[in-house]
């Protein structure tokens, strides 16, 4: 499978919350990353899946937020720690790469919000994603 978003993670399902219209879908990347999505019952229904599959979790890299400081209380379901591995400045937007252990996650951000962050590769971040902004392939 071939996609434009830049990020794929792959991961096993652990627990499937069933709610009234959407499932809240709580996968194990490793390394003690956690990553929870929020897909409708029909997809859950249509794909099949159950406690223990594999799945990729496809996220476009501006659906990444970063933030420098740990986020407290926020409504956004998945906050990964991470370190930024690589850095391209452009005119407008700026990339980063982060490294979750064994995982790479990919952001695209605005120059500027790069510059009040003061982001430089070493740094520490915290990727803030979340559970609706996440696509789950088999």
């Amino acid at each position: 499978m071939k996609t434009s978003a830049r990020n794929e993670l792959k991961g096993s399902i652990t627990e499937i919350k069933a709610g009234q219209v959407n499932s809240e879908i709580v996968m194990d990347l490793g390394e003690g990353k956690v990553l929870k999505s929020l897909i409708t019952n029909d997809a859950v229904s249509e794909m099949g899946l159950k406690k223990g599959e594999t799945l990729y979790a496809i996220i476009k890299s501006s659906f990444v937020l970063i933030s420098k400081d740990k986020p407290g209380k926020i409504s956004a379901r998945n906050v990964l720690e991470a370190k930024v591995s690589d850095i391209k400045k452009g005119m407008v937007n700026f990339e980063a790469k982060l490294t979750m252990g064994s995982h790479t996650l990919t952001t695209v951000i605005t120059e500027e919000a790069a510059e009040d962050l003061d982001l430089k590769a070493g740094d520490t971040v915290y990727a803030i994603i979340k559970a609706s902004s996440i696509i789950l392939a088999k």
